[in-house]
């Protein structure tokens, strides 16, 4: 017989629920050849699926630091920002300085709210003097950028383009994409891209990424070829050991990419997550969130973002929601992110402290929903970028 509503036996959560798909979620230029080639698991990423692995977490992890991998991160989407007043106006969004920064560079940059906090970082491609991408982490800045303009009465025309990133990723990614365009991909420096065609199939090319491994970005902008272009980088990539991979949350935290909605949110700013050196307040121009900013750079912070290593077993899987810093009895902050590194044979970890607890050596206890984890503070990253 079914349980009564009103019994008072627990309900066992199930380890791994169903996600379906569904039309209300968006799908990207290359999700057939996601499905094709096996992908086991997707998120939902700025309303879109977005692989995360195809063979296992840990084994597309070795692929991507051993030898080449490619990633569906079309979810990475763009808001193309021209007109008059596209450079004002980019400016005005952020408060890095991008006053010398040049047609075919990248930048990281952050946008940030009124009271500091952190709207979204992300990637800044400059097409032209008035023509520019933000290639956004997971929120809606299409619609905040919609509101900002309106309000501040800045002349430019805001757009989501028919633009759908791949990464190709790992020591091997040069061989790789010398293979698909030429040799002159091989002299592309760092946080550069050209715009160029792949047998009539039009793409912007990077020199970024997100793994912390030496990688390139392709910006396909015809997402009619999806599968031609997908088709095209494996063939190129098979000499190389290339394999499938999404965004390895393992390599990220090793390298220490922070990830929009888990270590940063609107809720930090950027002094209490080390990317201080992405605000310049001395600039001449105005931007949004400058005074609060400039307050904040002079009073301090009450907490930051650390790493921690845990004691215990191999954490099975990532964190799924913040678990508590405590120490003895006191709440002293989150862990935002953790995973179990095979190569350091280690549980690490990212966790926004109170600036007492901060210090390298300083040691707390990490309680997750069903257990405790001796920790404490290290430096970063855990393991260096390899990006040249």
């Amino acid at each position: 017989m079914p349980q009564s509503l009103d019994s008072t036996r627990p309900i066992e959560p199930l380890a791994n629920p169903m996600i379906t798909f569904g039309s209300r979620v968006r799908t990207s230029p290359f999700f057939a050849s996601t499905r094709r080639y096996g992908c086991k698991a997707y998120s939902i990423y700025n309303h879109m699926y977005m692989p995360l692995y195809y063979e296992s977490p840990e084994a597309d992890y070795w692929r991507l630091v051993t030898d080449v991998t490619l990633w569906d991160v079309a979810a990475e989407r763009q808001v193309a920002i021209s007109g008059p007043d596209a450079a004002r106006f980019i400016q005005y969004l952020t408060p890095r300085d991008l006053s010398r920064c040049t047609v075919g560079q990248c930048k990281y940059v952050l946008l940030t709210a009124d009271d500091g906090g952190i709207v979204n970082d992300l990637l800044l491609l400059k097409l032209a003097e008035d023509h520019y991408w933000l290639s956004i982490a997971d929120s809606d800045v299409l619609l905040w950028v919609k509101g900002v303009a309106l309000n501040a009465g800045f002349d430019v025309r805001i757009e989501e383009p028919d633009v759908s990133p791949l990464q190709v990723q790992g020591p091997r990614s040069t061989e790789t994409m010398v293979a698909v365009f030429g040799d002159w991909v091989a002299k592309l420096g760092l946080f550069r891209f050209e715009e160029t065609e792949l047998d009539g199939i039009p793409v912007v090319v990077s020199r970024t990424g997100w793994s912390g491994e030496r990688g390139y970005e392709i910006f396909l902008r015809d997402g009619r070829y999806g599968d031609a272009l997908w088709e095209r980088i494996m063939k190129a990539g098979r000499p190389f050991n290339i394999g499938l991979c999404g965004p390895s949350s393992i390599r990220r935290m090793e390298a220490c990419l922070l990830s929009y909605g888990a270590d940063i949110t609107l809720e930090t700013n950027p002094y209490e997550v080390n990317l201080g050196w992405l605000v310049d307040l001395d600039q001449p121009a105005n931007f949004i969130g400058k005074q609060s900013l400039t307050r904040i750079h002079w009073e301090g912070v009450t907490r930051r973002l650390v790493g921690v290593e845990l004691d215990g077993e191999p954490l099975p899987t990532p964190n799924e929601s913040p678990w508590t810093v405590l120490a003895g009895d006191d709440d002293v902050g989150r862990v935002t992110s953790c995973v179990y590194s095979p190569r350091l044979e280690k549980n690490i970890g990212l966790a926004l402290v109170h600036i007492d607890h901060a210090e390298t050596g300083s040691r707390f206890t990490i309680a997750s929903p069903t257990a405790e984890f001796a920790s404490v503070v290290v430096p970063t990253p855990f393991v260096p970028h390899k990006l040249k």
